[in-house]
């Protein structure tokens, strides 16, 4: 029996993810969450099919995503209205409703998202247990290499099936390109803003598979990457001794805490998501510590809208349960102003959030042909359901402009 992954399945365990018997026996009373849905959708509308086999139009007051859900059991407004997208997705998993693409209605959900107010997230009991259960997780140093090893270390062969040839598990940047040409760009605009020169000493946090550390060494910098997974570290120095550049690149399985050391560069792709609110101004703080006088940091990272930030922050959603353990989109004015507040600017915001929703298509398709081939077949069916429903959902967030992915500069004072 396949077992790898699973703990990803099982994840949920501390958490609320819907009722027990007393909610099966009110689930029909749920159905005026639909009236509710109906009410507050601005854009879009769901063409849904409801337990009974009646069909109901909800929404469409305005253009937008429409997508098709067969809601099979009332059961999953239960859920829905009281553990959010982590009983939406228990739901999904129990067959209680399905969809032929759900892709348009987390595009839905996340475009409506202000509309909606609490309807769609966790409400009482069921928000508090999840937050203290995602509060168990948070990335105190004892922890943080638990929750990267529970994500980065399903395996090398794993990331390999479905990513590009350089292993870059972020956001590409596109230009009518493949996926591994985008993804080149995106480094190269990551190493241009910080005008990477030969002789510069660079610090990467969270340095990933190796990557954007090979580019930078080919440009003539000296790189330390920082990492806290095991497998990431042995397939980065693989690569970079074929590669020939294990003088100019070494891989340290260290928290960027506890790193000492001044650097002329500083990158940072996408790994901000992974620290947690708590550990925002610790980041920060060893970026400007990290950096000489006048030297420049270049971000990646995802960011939600600030309307939505405090509710989201408030419980767990899908993602913080399942997929990244102690994960936390930023609120971008408040981690700007903590920025600031370290001598560090924050200059030439770039957002290409719809760049994001067509990578996590790309993958998806990837990941589906390397399950059809049976090139994953060390993981459950459950676990590559999981896998899809998390390429998707991310995916519709990117499209449904909740979520933006962008890069930015910082120049230390």
């Amino acid at each position: 029996m396949a077992t790898r992954g699973a703990h990803l399945l099982n994840a949920d365990r501390r958490f609320a993810t819907g009722p027990g018997l007393l909610g099966r026996l009110v689930a029909p009373a749920f159905a005026p969450v639909l009236d509710q849905l109906d009410q507050r959708l601005c854009e879009g509308g769901i063409h849904a099919t409801l337990p009974d086999g009646s069909t109901r139009r909800i929404g469409f007051h305005a253009p937008g995503p429409e997508p098709v859900v067969h809601l099979r059991s009332w059961l999953a407004l239960v859920r829905l209205a009281t553990s959010g997208s982590v009983g939406w997705y228990k739901a999904w998993t129990r067959g209680e409703w399905a969809s032929p693409d759900p892709v348009p209605l987390f595009d839905l959900f996340m475009r409506n998202a202000a509309s909606l107010g609490q309807t769609a997230r966790a409400k009482g009991l069921f928000r508090l247990v999840n937050r203290l259960a995602h509060q168990w997780r948070d990335n105190a140093p004892a922890q943080a290499r638990e929750n990267i090893a529970a994500h980065y270390d399903l395996g090398n062969d794993f990331y390999a099936e479905w990513l590009d040839p350089g292993m870059n598990y972020s956001s590409a940047l596109f230009r009518d390109d493949d996926l591994g040409s985008a993804q080149d760009r995106k480094i190269d605009a990551i190493l241009d803003r910080l005008d990477l020169q030969p002789g510069d000493r660079l610090l990467e946090i969270g340095c990933g598979w190796g990557s954007l550390a090979i580019a930078a060494a080919r440009r003539g910098a000296t790189v330390t990457g920082l990492t806290l997974s095991t497998e990431q570290k042995a397939w980065a120095e693989r690569r970079i001794a074929d590669e020939g550049l294990s003088d100019r690149i070494t891989i340290l399985l260290e928290d960027y805490r506890d790193h000492r050391g001044t650097y002329d560069k500083l990158a940072s792709v996408e790994m901000v998501e992974a620290v947690g609110q708590r550990w925002w101004p610790a980041y920060l703080d060893a970026i400007a510590g990290a950096l000489r006088p006048g030297g420049r940091a270049a971000l990646q990272y995802i960011s939600i809208r600030p309307e939505l930030f405090d509710s989201y922050a408030a419980s767990a959603d899908f993602i913080q349960t399942y997929i990244f353990p102690g994960g936390m989109l930023l609120h971008e004015e408040r981690f700007e102003a903590l920025a600031e507040g370290r001598g560090l600017s924050w200059e030439d915001r770039h957002g290409f959030g719809l760049d994001y929703a067509e990578t996590l298509r790309i993958w998806r398709e990837r990941y589906d042909r390397a399950v059809a081939d049976g090139r994953l077949h060390e993981f459950s069916p459950a676990f590559h359901d999981l896998w899809r429903y998390y390429l998707m959902y991310c995916e519709g967030g990117f499209k449904g402009r909740g979520i933006d992915v962008a890069q930015v500069t910082l120049t230390r004072a």
